[in-house]
């Protein structure tokens, strides 16, 4: 995911680029630069790699001034290099950085191309540039050369641009891609998260969708879609805590939690636009496997494995094409056929899984189609193995028990199948359904954080417990699955999780009344079904804890502990339902006094066989 930076004040501001460059390294990048205005020229320093490469490079070239642009790019348009990384520019005068993708790139490449224009990179952005280069020669302004040039883009964008013509302003333009704009003593600053200007102020305006403005060092003009002028006061942030500070939470996977909101969000940036899913940053030739591909093979370790369980559902219900999952430390070890036409796919949170990696690097040799890598990590071995990745945006998780890395898998995964069922001809009906599943997500993820306390009181009835089961039914299955392994990885109560059709065929010889039973219940086509299983349980004496869907009507009564869900959308189910058992694992170790941040015998990232 890129990062923007832009900042123009009396002093200079190099570093405040570098230093907010720095704080969005977690977003996922290939490059980096920056662009500052100083004795009526623009100089600009790029470099591949980390920011660090780019920090040294400023410091044996120091380019001091009061006006300047910064980026970190992943590559969508363009390979990984410096010609292709972030500031643009147009002749000598125009710079331009940019998040999102310019569909129309093509198009404005060969009108501007006719019009004299050369092209020193690959990238849409650079477009972008020369539009508003060229709607300079008839526009009385910067900012109604910016106003032209977004009319004529179709995609998503968050662009700062500056010109040595009007070495007193930036201007910023948003759609699909978020921008906020920070204010301190007589300077004004741009980035496209505010974690990236908390050094230097606290106070923010947040640009909305369609919105263009004009950043001076004595104040900010805002001019929405039909360019009318826009009154907003800026707000004052109440963050008081970066990644690696627990902020207000007790503990690190608290906070994890209770972030899952704005993961989704930032997982959703720029890929989720007007009802569309659009992600053309997986690697080249990506589409053109996507729609060769007849079978998916998915390897992954723990949550992963989990994460991927899920996928399998909706793969198989949407695309029609078989998708299989395996756990990477068996696939490796084993002769593995492979069906035609199939795309190989690893989950790892680091990247660095050592049974993942040795899976992708088995899987290299045995003739798949291709590899794709879902991953948080983007400077990862298994990134840089893959021949496509899909970057999961959870920011840095410093819990071992992984809770809001998880979610954005799911929805990383989500967006992957949509990706490939567009490439095979996925009707637009479905799409646009899935597309308004994800947009309500993070209201009904944080319906049920709202929820904590509850089940803070409920955690009480289970510290005392030996042993757990955990019960669901379709999708939901893996997310037992997943509630088990976070109570046992954190609390130390043994726990198992079983599709709940396999009751009479085992477990049922485990009920009694000192062994909780947690149900998960979401209104599906499996409902009716998994009310019978409910009532197995009871019938034979178990404590039933059932995490329901309001309108499921299943009522507490002797037995049976209700506790009431919202979610709308049954695609999107599993991710809601996920945020109650995360609450309950972490209380319940809370009262058993575990170390919940950094469980006994477990390390974050597994990179040892």
């Amino acid at each position: 995911m890129c990062g923007i930076v832009g900042a123009i004040a009396q002093r200079d501001v190099s570093q405040i680029l570098v230093e907010g460059l720095k704080r969005l390294e977690y977003r996922g990048y290939d490059s980096a630069g920056l662009a500052i205005y100083n004795d009526n020229k623009i100089q600009r320093l790029r470099r591949l790699g980390k920011v660090s490469e780019l920090d040294q490079a400023l410091q044996e070239t120091p380019l001091p001034g009061g006006l300047g642009i910064a980026h970190t790019r992943w590559a969508t348009h363009g390979e990984p290099s410096e010609r292709n990384a972030h500031p643009h520019m147009s002749e000598d005068n125009i710079a331009l950085v940019h998040n999102g993708i310019i569909e129309n790139h093509d198009e404005l490449r060969d009108e501007l191309k006719a019009k004299g224009y050369v092209f020193s990179s690959d990238t849409d952005t650079e477009v972008m540039a020369h539009c508003l280069h060229e709607e300079l020669k008839t526009s009385h302004s910067l900012l109604e050369a910016l106003q032209k040039t977004t009319k004529k883009l179709d995609g998503a964008y968050g662009t700062v641009a500056i010109d040595t013509n009007e070495p007193d302003k930036m201007v910023v333009a948003r759609s699909g891609s978020p921008l906020v704009i920070g204010k301190g003593i007589g300077e004004y600053f741009v980035a496209s998260d505010q974690l990236a200007l908390l050094p230097v102020t606290r106070d923010f305006i947040y640009l909305e969708e369609g919105e263009v403005a004009e950043v001076r060092r004595d104040g900010v003009t805002i001019l929405d879609s039909n360019g009318q002028k826009v009154e907003r006061d800026f707000e004052k942030s109440d963050i008081q805590h970066d990644a690696v500070d627990k902020g207000r939470f007790r503990h690190f996977m608290l906070k994890e939690i209770f972030e899952q909101p704005q993961v989704v969000n930032d997982t959703l940036e720029g890929r989720l636009v007007n009802h569309k899913i659009i992600i053309e940053t997986l690697g080249a030739n990506a589409n053109k496997v996507f729609a060769d591909t007849k079978a998916i093979q998915i390897i992954a370790c723990g949550t992963s494995y989990h994460a991927a369980l899920v996928a399998k559902y909706w793969i198989e219900d949407y695309l029609q094409i078989p998708c299989l999952v395996e756990i990477a430390s068996e696939y490796r070890y084993r002769q593995t056929a492979v069906l035609p036409n199939s795309l190989f796919v690893t989950i790892s949170q680091s990247g660095e899984t050592a049974d993942t990696m040795a899976a992708l690097k088995k899987a290299k040799e045995q003739g798949y189609l291709g590899t794709l890598t879902v991953c948080n990590s983007p400077a990862s071995s298994m990134v840089r193995e893959s021949d496509f990745t899909l970057l999961t945006r959870a920011g840095t998780e410093i819990g071992v028990a992984s809770t809001k890395a998880f979610t954005a898998q799911l929805v990383s995964l989500m967006l992957l199948m949509v990706t490939i069922g567009k490439a095979q001809g996925l009707e637009e009906s479905k799409e646009k359904s899935i597309a308004e599943a994800l947009e309500h997500l993070p209201s009904e993820i944080q319906a049920a954080l709202d929820q904590a306390e509850a089940i803070e009181d409920l955690s009480e009835r289970f510290a005392e417990k030996h042993h757990t089961l955990f019960l669901g039914r379709g999708q939901q299955y893996p997310i037992a699955m997943e509630a088990a392994l976070k109570l046992k990885e954190i609390s130390y109560i043994h726990a198992e999780a079983y599709a709940a059709g396999e009751l009479k065929h085992g477990p049922l010889a485990l009920i009694d009344k000192e062994m909780p039973i947690v149900v998960v219940a979401p209104k599906d086509n499996l409902l009716e079904k998994l009310k019978s299983n409910i009532e197995e349980v009871r019938s034979r004496g178990g404590q039933l804890f059932v995490f329901a869907d309001e309108s499921a009507n299943i009522q507490s009564s002797d037995g049976i502990t209700v506790f009431p869900i919202k979610s709308q959308y049954t695609i999107t189910a599993p991710m809601v339902y996920t945020i109650p058992m995360q609450l309950l694992s972490y209380y319940v170790a809370i009262i058993k006094g575990t170390d919940v941040d950094q469980p006994r015998n477990l390390a974050k990232s597994v990179t040892v066989e």
